[in-house]
């Protein structure tokens, strides 16, 4: 397991998150304005200083209820609220669009230029705002200076790091399938063409050295695909062509997305619940993820401005239809960490969660996103 992976997988499934909310957004009609500042708050939130501090510290991945309440929070700290259904589904999409770049990632290396990718998406929502447009900045140099000299194998240790954190999720996403790059048992196709890794050769060929290290024979076969060699590396420069589409925003064409859980995803999830034997590594993560929240900074709603909510869903029947199917197992209401004897964690936790609360006008203002505000309570 690689120490370095959570700074990657965070910033990769905000971009994803990032890019979903501005379609919703726009999809419903909502005005500009709530839309420009949702998006703002947002991403103001998720590049927090302190926030990236805590953040690119080396330390294993949280679990995926851990990560996924962290998520629920950046939602949320704006005027806008999801119901559990809107961010169940906004939580799948996100997890298995970056888990296809994953797979879909010629070379380990190529996880940053997705990342750079996700970031330079980002920074074109964030056009009118200088401010937070160097908080963006600040967190691509910091992406630079840790991962840009990462030997091979280190990238290698942090992708399959990865591959482990997404390796039981296998949710069909309307996208993909239309696209004939999913099946309908919700795992990818990875393709047998296109460009090869940089630095590599297109297959077909074995050269045979003798001992002194000449090359004597050559053999030519067919490799069944259709590849052709890499015109050039992408760059991980600020403004730098990536030349690897991964990453990019595939909402820009506005079209509708539905998530549905495959027969083998219900069954692996009522097999997999969550042990209510202590986890050693239980307290640790709960006093990680104080830290790591405590670090976000997330203001409470000044002034009399209301809140609004947003549906994942084409129409409310559909999201609380969604609601009522999607397996217990599968929903990540509460976090399951058993780390009650801490008391002085448990304190720290309570100051950081208070610091949430929203006033009773925006409560009022979207009552069907109440339920999430209260998602960590049960620590």
């Amino acid at each position: 397991m690689s120490m370095r992976t959570l700074p990657l997988l965070f910033l990769n499934l905000g971009g994803e998150m990032l890019y979903i909310l501005d379609q919703r957004l726009r999809a419903q009609n909502i005005p500009g304005d709530k839309a420009r500042k949702v998006m703002n708050d947002i991403i103001s939130t998720m590049f927090n200083r302190k926030f990236m501090e805590e953040l690119f510290k080396p330390q294993e991945l949280y679990s995926k209820k851990a990560l996924r309440t962290v998520y629920d929070r950046l939602a949320h700290a704006s005027i806008m609220r999801l119901n559990q259904a809107s961010m169940d589904k906004l939580y799948d999409l996100m997890t298995m669009a970056f888990k296809y770049q994953v797979l879909l990632c010629p070379r380990p290396k190529d996880v940053l230029l997705v990342t750079f990718n996700h970031l330079d998406a980002i920074k074109g929502l964030i056009q009118d705002s200088p401010t937070i447009l160097h908080q963006v900045d600040e967190t691509f140099r910091q992406l630079t200076d840790i991962y840009g000299g990462l030997s091979a194998g280190e990238f290698q240790l942090i992708r399959q790091t990865l591959l482990i954190f997404f390796q039981d999720l296998h949710i069909r996403v309307s996208i993909f399938l239309k696209d004939k790059v999913q099946n309908s048992n919700g795992r990818f196709v990875l393709p047998a063409s296109g460009p090869v890794p940089w630095g590599t050769e297109v297959p077909g060929l074995i050269r045979t050295f003798n001992s002194k290290g000449e090359e004597v024979k050559r053999t030519e076969f067919k490799h069944g695909g259709s590849y052709v060699a890499a015109l050039k590396e992408g760059s991980l420069e600020l403004y730098g062509d990536r030349v690897l589409k991964l990453g990019t925003n595939m909402y820009s064409v506005n079209r509708p997305v539905e998530t549905h859980m495959s027969a083998a995803s219900k069954n692996l999830a009522s097999q997999t619940q969550e042990s209510i034997v202590p986890n050693p590594l239980a307290k640790e993560e709960l006093n990680l993820l104080a830290r790591l929240i405590g670090g976000m900074g997330i203001q409470k709603p000044s002034g009399p401005e209301p809140g609004f909510r947003l549906n994942l869903f084409t129409t409310d029947e559909e999201e609380e239809q969604a609601a009522l199917t999607r397996p217990e197992e599968l929903s990540y209401e509460v976090i399951n960490i058993q780390a009650t004897q801490d008391q002085q964690t448990n304190q720290e936790l309570a100051r950081i969660m208070g610091e949430f609360e929203i006033t009773d006008q925006s409560r009022r203002s979207a009552s069907k996103g109440d339920d999430l505000l209260a998602m960590m309570d049960e620590l």
